[in-house]
């Protein structure tokens, strides 16, 4: 992993990725009035068909050093990212403002999309089941932008990460991962 610094100018330190990947492991509730000023948001940005950005909120996870998404297969973020799997997602915890650019794979393995929906279900407070074909999720209820069901997984791999650090010391750096080093520490 290559880290660099983009606040030398202000003589503060270049940051360390395993707080930051310690932060995400601990979780970032969504539901109201369970983090940042009310709650947390992951926003994820994707291509539409024009080049022009789309961007949205969703119920991201941060679990095994990638970053988990699902949503309906007809709605904007999937034909999107069906079409260009490039997709950027941000969040804001107390600690640090995230940006994570990388690319979103569609991931039908049972046994992966039914560990999702445990953590979904225990850690997102989104209480989703695998539905009948075992590749794709299925709940009584959902976000309004992630159409209806079936609703598949997504798993993004970190390539580029730019931290700014909100309390301090203070910081902000850019981390580009080489695709061998571990992301989760």
């Amino acid at each position: 992993m290559d880290a660099q610094n983009l606040a030398g100018l202000y003589d503060l330190p270049t940051l360390e990725w395993a707080p930051i990947a310690a932060r995400l492991d601990d979780g970032v509730p969504q539901a109201p009035g369970t983090g940042g000023p009310n709650r947390h948001t992951w926003w994820l940005a994707t291509i539409d068909h024009d080049g022009s950005p789309h961007v949205t909120g969703i119920g991201a996870l941060w679990h095994d050093g990638a970053l988990w998404f699902e949503t309906g297969p007809r709605t904007r973020k999937a034909r999107n990212v069906a079409r260009d799997p490039r997709c950027t997602l941000s969040l804001a915890t107390h600690e640090y403002d995230l940006v994570v650019e990388g690319v979103a794979h569609l991931v039908t393995e049972p046994d992966v999309v039914a560990e999702m929906a445990a953590l979904w279900s225990a850690d997102g407070g989104w209480p989703c089941r695998v539905d009948d074909s075992g590749t794709a999720l299925t709940a009584d209820f959902s976000a309004p932008s992630a159409g209806p069901p079936p609703w598949y997984v997504y798993r993004v791999t970190p390539q580029r990460a730019t931290a700014l650090q909100t309390v301090e010391p203070g910081g902000a750096t850019r981390f580009t991962f080489d695709g061998t080093a571990s992301v989760s520490r």
